[in-house]
């Protein structure tokens, strides 16, 4: 009983292979509509190309041109050469030369007066001239006239205020320096300032003439009253002799 109950276990069903297979293959074509469905789905449309044409042209039709009538060439008429008459130019006339006018009395006088005129005008001023080189050579002169007086003047001062000047100071004075001083005067020459403009090196002989040119005063008047000057420059050396 064992053994029939084993034989009988083990037997095979064919229709349980049969509904195995048919099975797996209605899964196998499932998976396939799956995946080619959705691959479908996500490709892109394809782009559509279309051509356009225009409509052809009409064709052209040529035509002919009907060939030009042949020119008419006209004769040429015959010139008749006129004969040339030459024609005698007239003679060049002559210039006829301006007619010379005589000078009038009117103008020969109005000349003489002109020349009269720039005449008289030359020798004026041939005399300004003469006059102008006599007033300079007298104030010339007179400049030369008026130097020498005032030279004359200063001496003569000088020589006032030398002989009142202490000679032993003078003497003592080594060498023989100048001392210059500058005089004002009043207009009748007697001393009213004294300034010592240059010193000889030596202040006892300066204040010796300063004193001398004081004791001095009235300083002696010019010859020519036009040379006075109220500013005299005096100047004194210690071994001037006097003349």
């Amino acid at each position: 009983m064992n053994a029939a109950a084993t034989m009988f276990d083990e037997r095979v069903d064919p229709g349980r292979i049969t509904s195995f297979l048919l099975a797996a293959a209605m899964h196998v074509a499932l998976f396939a509509v799956l995946v080619f469905g959705v691959r479908w789905q996500n490709r892109p449309p394809e782009a559509v190309m279309v051509e356009l044409w225009n409509e052809p042209a009409p064709a052209v039709v040529q035509v002919e041109p009907k060939p030009a009538p042949p020119p008419v060439i006209a004769k040429p008429e015959a010139v008749v050469a006129k004969p040339e008459i030459a024609e005698k130019a007239p003679p060049p006339k002559p210039k006829a030369e301006p007619p010379k006018i005589a000078p009038r009395p009117r103008d020969e006088e109005a000349q003489r007066q002109i020349r009269e005129q720039l005449q008289r005008e030359q020798s004026a001023m041939a005399i300004d001239r003469e006059q102008q080189q006599l007033r300079e050579q007298r104030a010339r002169d007179a400049a030369a006239a008026n130097a020498k007086a005032l030279e004359t003047w200063v001496g003569k001062i000088q020589l006032h205020i030398r002989s009142r000047i202490n000679k032993n100071i003078a003497d003592a004075v080594p060498g023989n320096p100048p001392s210059i001083f500058l005089v004002t005067l009043l207009p009748n020459c007697e001393v009213l300032k004294i300034s010592l403009l240059k010193s000889g090196g030596n202040k006892a002989y300066d204040d010796e003439v300063e004193r001398a040119i004081l004791r001095a005063s009235p300083l002696p008047r010019p010859d020519k009253a036009e040379v006075f000057d109220r500013e005299l420059r005096l100047t004194f050396r210690p071994k001037d002799k006097d003349i």
